[in-house]
Parts: structure tokens; C-alpha cells; sequence
């Protein structure tokens, strides 16, 4: 006899007697037999929709409670990736904000059963100060992390922890901070910057075409750091754009390493048995990396044999010993450059691309940069207005001066900064300072993309592009490295932080003095996913010349600007007569005359006072002294007038 159960095309046989309807639990009874006849009696009696109905409501509830607790839902098996995948769908580093914001800055992730991809993610600067300066021994770059990046970074610095790391970074450090690193560093980015960048942008607007500018930096960039890391110019910057092995492989490179992080362990490793897929395309531009290495570092032997003076970091590496007293091998002389390029190349060219899609967006800005250029370009000894125009080269002390400029850089920085996240791995158990206990071998990665988003360390405008906020009277404030880690912070604070905003700072501020760069209309601007945070579709831009009347204007201007406290702004000193008029009759602060830049006496570097900087102080002095009389008489008349 059979019982159909509705709506299914199987069927179960009734049994036909009443002791084999029977549950037999004698212990001579086959255990597969017991639960093969209880799934029988359970699917007599209960319906498969009715399962399914209280299946699905069980996994609803645990994943409504789990996002409660978790912020993000856990499924069966799948735990957390459906929303790592919806992230991914839209902007990840967006995503990851609005999870951390919800989460008071700090959140474990749990990947599925599968794959490598449980962590815990902070944006907490108390977290941040924690892993990277108190228990800095604690928290390594990792097994992880190191594995993933080894066939690209080898045992280079940024790749490298305990005495590998130390040894490296007592090395090199000596030499970011030496004259003839400076030296080396003007040098090569004035010739980049005037005989290749320049030209290229007025190509560019004579015929009226439509460039990339992240690609234009990314090879300025490029060029730049191999000179000072190899001694070579690969050529990228050219006018023509030419296209260079070398550079071509080591982009593959870094955004084939990147995929190693997404991809769980076990499959990359075999997809690079089998040499296949993305592997096999990695394995084919590290060999092109190697072998430019290989030459450059062959041609230096040779140039050191024959007493030729090279300063750059090859150089500086090859003449030292081990800790053995042999010099170092060509596999690790590989991997300091390779590691020094990666670090030099994207980052910049990264910083500038977003700056100037800022700028685009805030045109007020660009004005105060370009009232800050000329204003300091007239403090030259001996200026003459002929000598601003195209031909006009930036000296390093002026490019030192830009307080503005370098905080609208910070500004940039600190909501697209170059590297949007950092990984870490804790080698002890450990609790963080917001109460997350952290196991041994915890994966833990900082937000930094999202720690510029972070109204609890921001205030409320934290989103606006708003450059003030890094200036007291008219001077750059650095933030502390654990609330604006766009160059890390701790012991691994950023060797070449200093060179990174020259190099900066220089190449905007040449390209702002002469051009207006204008973003192509409904041009899609989207970060990408990768080590760094490039755009995704680049920066299609228009260069339009910038008219000289326009540069004359800020000529003439008056060189002390008032400030006005209220609305946090350098404003023109046309509507200064306004504000001078109402101060006395409304409840609010007093507006402020100041110099832009008045000469810090410590700076050896700084020009002689001028005499329309005597003149302020003079003026300054007399309307103090005339107004503090005014309200002294003025509270004097009310006494009289009281009594």
C-alpha cells in the first residue's frame, strides 16, 4: 500500500504489519535502520512545506538576532560573505564605513567555513595606537600577509617584520633625511616636471584632447622613484606616453597580487601548481620585474668598479655588508627596490588624481592655492612680475612655504587616502582598548578610508572637502599618525613621508599656477579595488591654459588677507571695509590682520621681513592701541552714565 505525500514525486511504502510499523530499539537493532525508519515516520506525518516553513523561519530569526549583535547577518555556512558581495557590488570601502559607523568602529568578520577570510576590522584611533605603537612587537605584518605578497615583495621592507624589517629600516632611514637624498630628489622631479609633465599638458591643450591625468602621474610618479630607487629613467613620463615593458609588468603585478587576498588560499596555490589563470599571468611579470632588476643591479657593479658616484638607494644598499660582513645578495637588493617603487609609485600618483578631482569639485580652493603660489613667488629678493609666467620654475624653499596647499593635499589624503586599508596579525592573546579580545593569530585590518569618514573623529562635517580644518592662523597643524594614518604611524611611520608631499606639492602646485584642470562631464569616478586606491575608470580631464590677466590679478592684490574667524576662510581684502564697519556694532569676534606667511625666525630658510610686513605690524600695533583706547572710553561714558 502507499501514502502519496502532496505535491512531490517521490513515495514512501507504508509498512504492512503492525510490528514492523513498529520502532525496534533493541540493541541487536542496525543503527541506520533505526534512523532510516524515523525518517519515514516523520514524513508520514509531517509535510515537506511545513519543514521548509520552519526551516526558513529559524534562518531568518538567527540571522535578524546575529545582525543585532554583529552588525552584518550570519548565514549557514556562507556567514558574512552575501554582504561582503553586495559591498562589492557598489563601493566596498563605502560599505565597510556605514558597517563601522554602526558598530562604534570596530566589528568581527566571519568569513565562510571555507575560506581565510575571518578577521576583525577597526577605524578606532585608541584601537590603532594600541597595534601600532603600544604593542607594536605584538602585532606583526604576518604569516598571512607575507605569503600572499612574497613572489612580489620577496623580503623587502614593507613585506619584512622583527630583525629583517629592523635592519632595513635602520638602513634606509639615514638616507631619506640626508642633503644629497634632497638633492637627488629636486633635481630629478624639476627635469620631470618642466621637460616632460609641462610639455605633455600644453600638447594636450593645443589640441584640445582629452587625456587621462591618473595614468599621466602614475608615470611621472613612476619615473620619478626609479631614479631615486634604481638610478634609471624608464621613460614612462615621455610627451609621446610610450609604453614600457617594465612598467606594463610591474602594473600586472600589484593588481594580480591583489586578487590573492580575495581568493581563498587553497585555490591560488593550486590555479599556481598548474600555473594557470591569474598565477600563471603573475608568474610571467615577475620574471619581466626580475630581469630589469637583474640588469640594473648587473650595469651598477660595473659602474661601481669603475668609481662612478651614484646616491641612489641601490647604491646605498650595495656598498653595506650583512650581519655577516658578505654583501648583500642580488635577491635581496631586488626586493629593497621593488619594495621602495611599489611604495613610491602608486601612492603619489593616487593622492594627486583624487586632489585634483577635489579641486574640480571646490573651485574656491584652487583660488586660495593660486593666491598662496603668487603670493609667495613675490617674495622672491629681487621680484619682478615678468618672471611669472610659463617659464616659472618653483625653488624648494618656496614649495616648503605653501601651508595652504599642503593642507588641501593632508585634506585630500585624509578622505581618499593611498592606501584605504592595512593589515596586521597578532601573535598573543590581547584585549584592545575598546574591549575586543583578540585571540592568537587574529587577523586584524585598520580602516583607514573609513577613519576619515568617522564623525567621532572628524566632527559632523567629516565628509566635506574642507582644508581649514588642518590650519591655525594661517600655519599647517599635523594631526596625531592614529587619527590620520594615511602614512601609518608608530616604528613603521612612513620613511619617505616628507619626500611624498614635496613630491606632491611640487607637481600641483606647477600645474595649478598655469592650468585649470576640468573633469570630463559625467565622467564616472569610483575607487578601485586594489592595494592602493586608484579610480577605477581613471581621470579623463580637459587642460585649459590658465589666462595671464587672471595671474596678474592675484598680483595686485594686497598681500595681507583678513581671516574671518566666523566662517574659517582667507577672504579678499575688497570686503574687508564690511567687516571692519560691522565688528563694533555685532556681538562676534573680531576679524584678524594677518600675513598669510609671515617668516618663522627659527627657519633659516626664511626671507627678510618685507616692508609691507612692517608696515602690517605697524598698522596692527596703531589699530589695537586706537581701538583698545575706544572701548575703554566707551565703558567709561556707561559708568558715568550708571552713576
Amino acid at each position: 500500500m502507499h501514502v502519496h505525500i502532496s505535491n512531490h514525486s517521490f513515495t514512501v511504502t507504508k509498512p504492512t504489519s503492525t510490528s514492523s510499523s513498529t520502532l525496534n530499539l533493541a540493541p541487536s537493532s542496525n543503527m541506520a535502520n533505526f534512523f532510516f525508519s524515523l525518517a519515514l515516520f516523520l514524513l508520514k506525518h509531517i509535510h515537506i512545506l511545513e519543514l521548509t516553513i520552519a526551516a526558513t523561519l529559524f534562518t531568518a530569526l538567527q540571522v535578524f538576532i546575529s545582525k543585532r549583535h554583529h552588525g552584518l547577518p550570519i548565514w549557514p555556512v556562507l556567514r558574512m560573505l552575501p554582504s561582503l558581495l553586495s559591498g562589492l557590488k557598489t563601493n566596498l570601502y563605502e560599505w565597510l564605513t556605514d558597517v563601522l559607523n554602526l558598530q562604534n568602529g570596530t566589528f568581527a568578520f566571519q568569513g565562510p567555513w571555507f575560506t581565510n577570510l575571518n578577521c576583525v576590522i577597526t577605524s578606532d584611533p585608541r584601537n590603532l595606537e594600541y597595534l601600532l605603537k603600544t604593542k607594536f612587537s605584538s602585532f606583526p605584518k604576518g604569516k598571512f600577509f607575507r605569503y600572499t605578497l612574497r613572489d612580489l615583495l620577496g623580503d623587502g621592507i614593507f613585506n619584512a617584520d622583527s630583525e629583517t624589517w629592523q635592519r632595513q629600516r635602520k638602513t634606509a632611514s639615514p638616507e631619506f633625511h640626508s642633503r644629497m637624498f634632497r638633492k637627488l630628489t629636486a633635481e630629478s622631479l624639476f627635469e620631470l616636471v618642466h621637460k616632460r609633465l609641462l610639455p605633455l599638458l600644453d600638447s594636450c591643450v593645443d589640441k584640445s584632447c582629452v587625456i587621462d591625468l591618473q595614468d599621466v602621474l602614475l608615470r611621472l610618479t613612476f619615473d620619478n622613484v626609479c631614479m631615486i630607487a634604481f638610478g634609471v629613467d624608464p621613460g614612462c613620463s615621455q610627451p609621446h606616453l610610450p609604453e614600457i615593458p617594465f612598467a606594463t609588468a610591474f602594473e600586472d603585478v600589484t593588481e594580480t597580487s591583489m586578487k590573492r587576498f580575495i581568493i581563498p588560499v587553497w585555490m591560488w596555490k593550486f590555479m599556481r601548481f598548474l600555473n594557470v589563470g591569474v598565477e600563471r599571468r603573475l608568474k610571467e611579470s615577475i620574471t619581466k620585474v626580475d630581469e630589469f632588476a637583474v640588469s640594473v643591479i648587473g650595469t651598477r657593479k660595473k659602474e661601481l668598479s669603475l668609481q662612478h658616484e651614484k646616491s641612489d638607494l641601490l647604491t646605498v644598499f650595495m656598498r653595506l655588508k650583512d650581519e655577516n660582513g658578505q654583501a648583500y645578495s642580488d635577491k635581496f637588493l631586488r626586493d629593497i627596490c621593488v619594495n621602495f617603487i611599489l611604495a613610491g609609485r602608486d601612492t603619489s600618483s593616487v593622492a594627486l588624481s583624487w586632489f585634483f578631482w577635489l579641486l574640480h569639485q571646490n573651485p574656491k580652493v584652487e583660488e586660495c592655492i593660486v593666491g598662496e603660489i603668487c603670493r609667495v613667488v613675490s617674495q622672491r629678493e629681487g621680484f619682478k612680475k615678468e618672471e611669472v609666467g610659463n617659464s616659472l620654475a618653483l625653488r624648494p624653499e618656496e614649495i616648503k612655504k605653501m601651508e595652504y596647499l599642503h593642507a588641501a593635499l593632508s585634506e585630500a589624503l585624509r578622505l581618499y587616502p593611498s592606501v584605504p586599508v592595512d593589515h596586521k596579525e597578532v601573535v598573543e592573546d590581547v584585549t584592545l582598548p575598546d574591549g575586543t579580545v583578540l585571540m592568537k593569530g587574529t587577523k586584524v585590518i585598520y580602516a583607514i578610508y573609513a577613519m576619515g569618514r568617522m564623525e567621532s573623529i572628524w566632527g559632523k562635517d567629516c565628509r566635506q572637502f574642507k582644508p581649514e580644518r588642518w590650519l591655525s592662523d594661517g600655519r599647517f597643524m599635523s594631526e596625531s599618525a592614529y587619527r590620520f594614518p594615511a602614512f601609518n604611524g608608530g616604528p613603521r611611520l612612513c620613511l619617505g613621508k616628507d619626500f611624498a608631499y614635496y613630491q606632491m606639492k611640487y607637481a600641483a602646485a606647477s600645474m595649478i599656477f598655469r592650468y585649470h584642470v576640468k573633469v570630463v562631464e559625467k565622467h564616472p569616478v569610483v575607487p578601485k579595488l586594489f592595494l592602493t586606491l586608484p579610480m577605477k575608470h581613471g581621470l579623463k580631464v580637459n587642460i585649459h591654459r590658465r589666462d595671464a590677466a587672471e595671474i596678474e590679478k592675484y598680483n595686485e592684490m594686497l598681500v595681507f588677507e583678513i581671516y574671518d574667524l566666523n566662517q574659517d576662510m582667507p577672504i579678499n581684502i575688497k570686503t574687508a571695509i564690511s567687516y571692519w564697519n560691522t565688528a563694533k556694532l555685532q556681538p562676534r569676534p573680531k576679524p584678524q590682520f594677518r600675513t598669510m606667511s609671515v617668516p618663522d625666525p627659527l627657519d633659516d630658510s626664511s626671507v627678510p621681513y618685507s616692508r609691507v610686513d612692517m608696515f602690517y605690524f605697524a598698522y596692527s600695533a596703531v589699530w589695537c592701541l586706537w581701538f583698545g583706547g575706544w572701548e575703554r572710553r566707551k565703558d567709561r561714558k556707561f559708568e558715568l552714565n550708571r552713576k
